[in-house]
């Protein structure tokens, strides 16, 4: 992603882009400060449904300014821990 601003149509939530790149997800608006990235580190299997999910969860707020700092960083259990984590943290951190 890049401080311009995302081209196209993807994917939102909240009215803000999501996009999934492999095991990568961004999610933000460029034009604030920081963005939410995610990598999913490892999947588990669930036998019942014979399908992976999402296990551990590198969650990330970064600077749309393109400095390679970390403002706030984490693991999470599962995708959907780690988006709520996630989502609040960027929600502070825009509000500053």
């Amino acid at each position: 992603m890049n401080a311009k601003g995302i081209q196209g149509k993807y994917l939102e939530y909240k009215g803000k882009p999501l996009v999934r790149l492999d095991n990568e997800l961004y999610y933000g608006d460029m034009s604030d400060k920081f963005y939410l990235f995610m990598m999913i580190m490892s999947y588990k299997e669930i036998a019942k449904f014979k399908t992976q999910v999402p296990d551990k969860v590198l969650v990330q707020i970064i600077p749309t300014s393109g400095s390679q700092s970390v403002e706030k960083q984490a693991m999470a259990n599962g995708l959907s821990d780690a988006f709520d984590l996630g989502t609040a943290w960027l929600e502070r951190a825009n509000r500053n």
